[in-house]
């Protein structure tokens, strides 16, 4: 449960800042957007090049509770795609492709994937995307509650269309929105652990 001196927060990750507050190999971190209680770290991490919500607390307990596999929480993503993909590819997806993590196949478990019309939600990614090298792009949103590394990317990529933007957009219940890239929001303990389903 969440205590009285534990903070939350969320906020919009910025694409190319490491969910670290360090920079590192000239990568900034979240330090360079956020000035926080040296006490609060980020809850799992987003990669690099992958944007959207991610959560920050001195809630240690959290982030067991939140990250165990057996707890099963639904992470949200909008995913911009190379190519058209057609029924075939999002059912391929669906049912949970075979990738490959640290040179073994791993067997991905099924997942709620749609295509959806470009998100008006998002502003568009600094650097964009360049529709000139990629003319033809789906938005997808999966729905996953498995986090290999850059799973969703080894995943649209093992169905024939490679990852071009992700944005995580929830997880659970807790919504990135309305915050804009680069922004923050403290929420309290109990509207958190409500919105996770972790009460």
């Amino acid at each position: 449960m969440a205590g009285k001196d534990h903070l939350y927060f969320i906020i919009h990750k910025p694409y190319g800042v490491l969910s670290q507050f360090t920079d590192e190999d000239g990568n900034p971190g979240l330090g360079t957007i956020f000035k926080l209680p040296k006490d609060v770290y980020p809850v799992g991490r987003l990669d690099t090049d992958s944007e959207g919500l991610l959560l920050l607390t001195n809630d240690k307990g959290l982030n067991a509770r939140l990250l165990h596999p057996s707890n099963e929480h639904k992470r949200t993503y909008w995913v911009e795609v190379e190519g058209v993909v057609d029924h075939k590819a999002l059912e391929a997806l669906a049912k949970g492709p075979v990738i490959r993590i640290k040179g073994k196949e791993h067997n991905s478990l099924p997942i709620d994937a749609k295509a959806i019309p470009i998100p008006e939600e998002l502003d568009e990614r600094n650097p964009p995307v360049s529709h000139q090298k990629y003319p033809n792009t789906t938005w997808l949103e999966l729905k996953l509650i498995e986090g290999k590394n850059r799973q969703v990317r080894r995943m649209t990529a093992a169905v024939g269309h490679p990852t071009l933007r992700l944005v995580r957009v929830a997880i659970e219940e807790l919504s990135l929105f309305p915050l804009k890239s680069g922004e923050i929001t403290q929420v309290s303990g109990s509207v958190l652990m409500r919105k996770l389903h972790l009460g």
